[in-house]
């Protein structure tokens, strides 16, 4: 990390030897998995450049490089990685073209959308439009379909396309002050993370117990792959969600409400109401507690106006459920 008065801030080489440890990690599973040839090459190669999408421009310099390098000519070069991967992918690996053009306007209608609001303060209806463009598909499966093969990295991919979809529009195109899409540590973030962590855990398995959704059942096997879980829930899962509910949707509404508080609200029920269909559907014991853990996860956001905070105590909620409860 480089040094300065204010934050540590991750650099590019500690990005790529993060991004190659990960990615190495992956084609060795996959080849234990069973999964070789052609198709497994070119899948493993998009999942990579996507990945490097992610990690790259959450180093502060890297990301003003890139804002730098745009200038005016945004609207068309900001999408252009995760509309090249989606090409790549159907022309090397399924060959549907119906996918295809699915997944080439998935990358490219939210930062159209987003050119529209060019000069305008946050919060116009585009804004609104374009994040439900890039979080529902998700939510609901439907970019499943876009990386079927294999199987394994299906889900991996289609967060990958989502949070370099979203990275392109919000962060290169819209420039949306106060998303905090950076790593970077400053002297706070320890405190931060700290009380709203263990605040939470006392509410969560207190209240997650009496609703009969939590049962304390540590597992030995569980915790065998506690390593490869933690990168798996914080680059995967944690980060891209805070960028959503928090970086994008709460720091929206907190414009649109103009109430810090309000939007908090209204941000953590949606974040809980998108739990629901985990089973058994309708899941509403998970929803009330992704919401409460949503108010946590967001006020962290508010404080430090980073993702930082929020994506370390969502990694490290969710490892603990996984290791600790069932």
């Amino acid at each position: 990390m480089a040094a300065n008065a204010k934050s540590r801030q991750t650099t590019l080489l500690a990005a790529f030897a993060t991004w190659a440890a990960i990615v190495s990690v992956a084609a060795i599973l996959g080849t234990y998995l069973g999964f070789g040839g052609r198709r497994f090459a070119f899948a493993l190669v998009v999942a990579a450049v996507l990945f490097a999408f992610e990690l790259f421009l959450a180093v502060p310099r890297v990301q003003e490089f890139a804002r730098r390098s745009l200038g005016g000519h945004g609207p068309l070069l900001a999408p252009l990685v995760p509309l090249c991967a989606v090409l790549v992918y159907s022309f090397a690996v399924t060959g549907d073209w119906k996918w295809m053009l699915a997944g080439a306007a998935y990358a490219v209608v939210p930062a159209l959308l987003l050119a529209r609001s060019a000069g305008k303060q946050p919060g116009t209806w585009e804004d609104y439009i374009a994040a439900a463009v890039l979080w529902l598909p998700l939510q609901f499966h439907w970019t499943y379909k876009i990386f079927p093969y294999p199987a394994p990295l299906s889900h991996i991919l289609s967060v990958l396309l989502a949070l370099s979809a979203g990275v392109a529009a919000f962060v290169l195109l819209r420039r949306l002050d106060g998303i905090g899409y950076a790593f970077e540590w400053r002297r706070n973030f320890a405190w931060n993370f700290g009380f709203h962590f263990v605040l939470f855990a006392a509410i969560a398995i207190s209240l997650g117990t009496r609703l009969g959704f939590l049962s304390f059942a540590p597992s030995l096997a569980r915790e065998r792959f506690f390593p490869l879980s933690t990168l798996g829930i914080l680059f995967f899962t944690a980060w891209p969600e805070e960028l959503m509910f928090r970086g994008v949707l709460q720091n929206l509404l907190s414009r649109t409400l103009k109430n810090e508080y309000a939007a908090l609200v209204v941000a953590s029920a949606i974040f809980g109401l998108s739990h629901i269909a985990h089973a058994p559907y309708p899941n509403w014991k998970y929803v009330a507690l992704a919401t409460i853990a949503g108010l946590f996860y967001g006020r962290a956001w508010m404080e430090t106006k980073s993702l930082v905070p929020g994506t370390l105590i969502h990694t490290l909620v969710d490892v603990s459920w996984h290791i600790l409860f069932r």
